[in-house]
């Protein structure tokens, strides 16, 4: 999709800005562009004011791929994944009757966000994300229990985002980070 489709009329909202800023790191760091090369495309981005000129500022870099998506979906019983599985950019969980059991903290992240919808009717749902995650719950909303989770600096900067949205009826949701047990020998 183009930038300059959509019917923006001129204005450029700051989440098309933002996209661009994201591919132009992306780009950097998969090596297609020079630190120089990136430095001067943030500065002509930052500076666009019209979709057309962000157009330009992307021009010549690969096609972002589209967002990857996943469903989870189960009337009754439990869902439970973990161990090394991989989560895309948007995964939708259902389940009607039974608890949610998600263990992100050794998955591999399709990119530097994932958005997780849920749709529960009973039974809660636990969710364990990486250590270094930074975690949304803004548009999630409980309707029996509360929800829990209690929020903590990342050790090391880029971490994923996990951002958690959609309904919980008739139960609790808990994420926590995940905890690291050193062993010595």
């Amino acid at each position: 999709m183009s930038l300059t489709s959509g019917g923006l009329g001129g204005a450029l909202p700051e989440e098309v800005r933002d996209g661009v800023v994201r591919r132009l790191q992306e780009a950097y760091a998969a090596g297609v562009l020079t630190y120089e090369e990136m430095d001067r495309r943030l500065g002509r981005a930052l500076e666009a004011g019209t979709p057309a000129e962000l157009e330009a500022v992307v021009a010549g870099l690969p096609v972002e791929a589209p967002a990857s998506t996943g469903v989870i979906v189960a009337a009754g019983g439990r869902i439970t994944r973990r161990g090394a599985w991989r989560v895309p950019r948007f995964l939708k969980v259902g389940s009607a009757f039974g608890r949610v059991r998600l263990d992100l903290s050794r998955a591999v992240f399709d990119g530097p966000e994932a958005e997780i919808a849920l749709e529960l009717g009973t039974g809660g749902a636990r969710i364990v994300v990486p250590r270094d995650a930074v975690v949304e719950l803004d548009g999630v909303t409980t309707g029996w229990k509360d929800l829990r989770y209690r929020p903590r600096q990342p050790s090391r900067p880029g971490g994923p985002v996990v951002r958690v949205t959609g309904a919980v009826g008739f139960g609790r949701l808990r994420v926590r980070h995940a905890w690291f047990r050193w062993r010595q020998r």
